[in-house]
């Protein structure tokens, strides 16, 4: 029987070229379209009367959402721009650790 073998180690922690960095506009973006989802269909569950338990808590959460028209969409623009905010620096964040 033969065995074969290579000269590169599987656990090698000094090559650089495998790690993986994050596009941070494209993690913030989808961080933002996704939170604006979400409070739309807040907005609407809000406005026809179910998961009202949620919608309450929107409401004491974000300063602008509210499950009227105006409300919806102030909120969604609100959710957005916060998860956009959090969601860059975390991937910022994160690649500048892996550097």
């Amino acid at each position: 029987m033969s065995t074969t073998t290579t000269n590169q180690d599987a656990y090698d922690t000094e090559s650089t070229a495998d790690v993986m960095y994050l596009d941070v506009l494209a993690l913030g973006g989808a961080a933002a379209v996704v939170s604006a989802v979400v409070m739309l269909l807040l907005g609407v569950f809000g406005a026809i009367g179910v998961y009202e338990g949620a919608v309450k808590m929107m409401e004491q959460w974000h300063l602008f959402f509210e499950p009227t028209v105006v409300g919806t969409v102030a909120g969604m623009v609100e959710a957005a721009v916060i998860s956009f905010v959090l969601a860059y620096a975390f991937a910022w964040l994160y690649n500048a650790f892996v550097r």
